[in-house]
């Protein structure tokens, strides 16, 4: 009979026989975590890890099955650094961008993190709070719970994004960016992408660059409030009815309607305390 599959976090870390092992997962995770921060992700082998805790490769399967338990391992203990003793303050949106720039800031502080491949349930002890802390920020909003999470894993995705970006663009060399502002700045002039020309005249190559803390808040404020607020309809929710429902009873002026309007930018907040 073929075994269930398991997650490093329901694999005992150590057998009920033998000796008592002579490290523990924790330390190959700040090993692994350290040589990623000096290195990048690549810098992290089953083999530098082993060398740096000067053990043989073979031992560390005592600890875990393979590298992957060993990216497990690390996402999770970065993602502890994520501050969730915060208040929420009843303002889904505000929370959740809140939440999403002291994520970026983990990002940052360990550039190999978005590098991580993706996996949609790569989730540890750590992982599932910020879950919960998440979804609690999200508790008032009138949408399935399915939907939430799906916000959550957009919001991870849009933090890691904006991460790579950031940290790509400290690297890149001035002259090169430079280059490429010009021959986009000449392209648009030419006359065949007329909407890309109109855009940059908004915004002309001398302005200087947006902070990109602004920028990613600003961006993540308006992508949250179209999937908290805006598309509460979208998501099928029984108890919300729609403005025709009620020209169809004829209450389009009560009170109660006007409350469960879903195109009422309320929707979905808490109210002030």
């Amino acid at each position: 009979m073929a075994q269930e599959p398991v997650t490093v976090w329901t694999r005992a870390e150590r057998g009920a026989r033998g000796r008592l092992p002579a490290h523990s997962r924790a330390d190959l995770t700040a090993v692994a975590v350290e040589l990623a921060d000096r290195g990048g992700l690549s810098a992290v082998s089953m083999r530098q890890v082993a060398k740096e805790l000067g053990t043989g490769q073979a031992s560390l399967y005592r600890y875990v099955s393979g590298r992957d338990d060993l990216l497990d391992l690390m996402t999770d203990a970065v993602a502890g650094e994520i501050d969730l003793d915060v208040p929420l303050h009843g303002d889904p949106v505000a929370d959740l961008v809140a939440l999403a720039a002291r994520a970026k800031a983990v990002h940052l502080r360990h550039p190999w993190l978005p590098d991580i491949p993706p996996e949609p349930l790569r989730l540890g002890p750590r992982g599932v709070d910020y879950l919960e802390y998440a979804l609690r920020a999200m508790a008032s909003v009138r949408l399935p719970g399915p939907a939430k999470m799906e916000i959550v894993a957009l919001m991870s995705a849009l933090v890691a994004q904006f991460a790579r970006a950031e940290i790509q663009g400290s690297r890149a060399t001035t002259d090169r960016q430079a280059a490429q502002a010009a021959y986009l700045s000449q392209t648009a002039s030419q006359g065949d992408h007329p909407h890309v020309a109109a855009a940059m005249a908004e915004h002309p190559g001398t302005a200087p660059a947006e902070d990109p803390q602004r920028l990613f808040e600003r961006t993540m404020r308006r992508v949250l409030t179209g999937l908290v607020v805006d598309d509460i309809t979208a998501a099928g929710v029984e108890d919300v009815e729609t403005p025709a429902a009620h020209d169809a009873q004829g209450t389009r002026d009560a009170p109660e309607a006007h409350e469960a309007d879903p195109r009422d930018p309320t929707v979905g907040k808490r109210p002030e305390q």
